[in-house]
């Protein structure tokens, strides 16, 4: 089934209920909205656009985006979404990739991408693009659920990306597991796109579609913490996807304002480690709105799920270890901890992380090595390092290139960060290894300071000693302005190790 008929249902029942906005402005109600999105269909498709084909998404959030999904879906073609923070030669690398014939580019970044690319711009500022979604529509096209829908391209933090096959049977599923796993939807609701668009935020586009809800992206384009607030006061109730990064910040802010989030319906998390000190305080701050997700591009948004109640539950005895987990397997997956043959371990074992289901990918674009490395017997091999409890809950160590291994013994990163986190000078962390002569690696810490505080380490060295074992504390601690991170707000643990050779 084509998501885009998604689209055309809920016009069909709830048409003239607003469905998109450009911070408070309205821009399309339901039928609007599919009009215009068939509009682009056959606008793209008078430019020689087919079912099959892949047309490129370079733009920051806007109204657009949503048009850019859901015509170019209409047709039954494939979107290929880029991340707008991305250099037009990275995003010149996707679109040679991925075979696009087509990109759809916001004007401030259209210039530098002609200039290394031959594939044809259409700019969503210009007359050029409303020409297109005011053409006649075209009928829904019929597809298949392993047809191409989204062709996501990693980070790249190790070469060059790859592109994760994504199909609409895999979308559909992930959305309705977010239904089953993670929060209701209303059409009273909005859905706040500020996290990148062509990421897991967009994911959730379609689930949002079908329930009527309202779309709203921020007038600034991105992630402005006072907008936001002010938006959740006079639109709310609104649902959106943060990073951990994300929560941190807006939490900091929210509070310096004295602001609770009233508005704010759901904040869902994911995308990189959460740690436990950051989302105690979030949720002491603005109380039970935040569900944790844990997935992958290669199983999109949908791996497990930690719910709003165990989030913001502190009587259970054991809350503060599922609250530093990532939650249970999704409805829609099946969850395993496997040794290195992958085999399943019991609970308890620290393993690599499996994944099974119906919205794991079929493999990666025209990258048969990579799939055979990534697929083993249908299961996902995540690359992630972890255990399972007797309930079924999911901690997460680290990515198995990150875990230290120092006198033979195995040092999760991880698990150091969350005890330096706890102390009160210390705003951010990222712990690698060190090559060691003697013990094979040593544990060096990156620390973020707190506002006015100075590096002691003897300090941190003593807290770390009254937390953790003596052999996984740090040999050093560097102190930077900020850690490195990627497009997504990940730390780039990579540039984190050039600077110790």
């Amino acid at each position: 089934m084509n998501l885009a008929h998604w689209l055309e249902r809920t016009a069909q029942t709830k048409g003239d209920q607003p469905a998109v906005f450009c911070g408070p402005t309205q821009i399309f109600t339901y039928e609007q909205f599919f009009r215009a999105a068939q509009g682009l269909a056959a606008g793209l498709a008078a430019r020689g656009i087919e079912p099959g084909d892949r047309v490129a998404l370079f733009m920051k959030n806007c109204p657009e985006y949503l048009l850019g999904f859901f015509g170019v879906w209409g047709l039954g073609a494939a979107v290929v979404p880029i991340n707008a923070k991305l250099h037009a030669k990275e995003a010149a690398y996707i679109i040679e990739n991925s075979g696009a014939k087509l990109a759809l580019v916001s004007d401030d970044m259209a210039s530098d991408l002609a200039e290394v690319t031959s594939v044809p711009l259409i700019r969503i500022e210009q007359p050029e693009f409303n020409e297109l979604c005011a053409t006649d529509p075209l009928p829904v096209a019929s597809c298949l659920d392993t047809d191409l829908a989204w062709l996501f391209y990693t980070s790249g933090t190790t070469g060059q990306p790859k592109g994760v096959y994504i199909s609409h049977g895999m979308i559909r599923s992930t959305s309705l597991s977010y239904l089953l796993d993670c929060d209701t939807v209303a059409s009273e609701d909005g859905v706040y796109y500020m996290a990148p668009m062509s990421h897991g935020a967009g994911i959730y586009a379609p689930i949002h579609v079908a329930c009527g809800a309202r779309h709203i992206t921020p007038a600034s384009g991105g992630f402005d913490e006072i907008e936001l607030l002010d938006a959740a006061r006079d639109q709310g109730p609104l649902q959106m996807f943060m990073a951990p990064t994300m929560v941190r910040r807006f939490t900091d802010i929210a509070k310096a304002a004295g602001r609770r989030g009233e508005g704010i319906k759901t904040i869902v998390y994911g995308g990189g480690p959460m740690y436990l000190a950051d989302i105690e305080d979030a949720v002491d701050w603005f109380g039970p709105r935040f569900i944790q997700i844990y997935g992958q591009g290669e199983c999109p948004m949908a791996i497990t799920a930690l719910s709003r109640e165990d989030v913001a539950d502190r009587t259970h005895p054991r809350w503060r270890e599922r609250l530093a987990s990532v939650g249970r397997a999704q409805s829609v997956v099946e969850l395993r901890i496997g040794d290195e043959a992958g085999a399943a371990l019991p609970a308890g074992e620290v393993g690599e992380i499996m994944v099974r289901g119906t919205p794991v990918m079929p493999g990666y674009w025209n990258n048969p090595d990579a799939t055979a490395k990534t697929l083993e017997d249908g299961w996902l091999m995540t690359g992630d390092m972890g255990f399972l409890d007797e309930d079924g809950y999911l901690t997460m160590r680290d990515r198995s290139k990150d875990v230290i291994i120092s006198g033979g013994s195995n040092i999760y990163p991880r698990e150091v960060e969350e005890a330096i986190l706890t102390h009160p000078d210390v705003h951010e962390v990222s712990v690698v290894g060190r090559s060691s002569a003697e013990w094979g690696e040593d544990v060096v810490a990156f620390v973020v300071l707190a506002s006015g505080a100075k590096l002691d380490e003897a300090a941190l060295d003593a807290h770390c000693l009254a937390n953790i074992a003596r052999f996984k504390r740090p040999k050093a601690y560097i102190a930077l302005k900020e850690l490195p991170k990627n497009n997504y707000g990940k730390v780039l643990k990579t540039e984190l190790r050039k600077r110790l050779t």
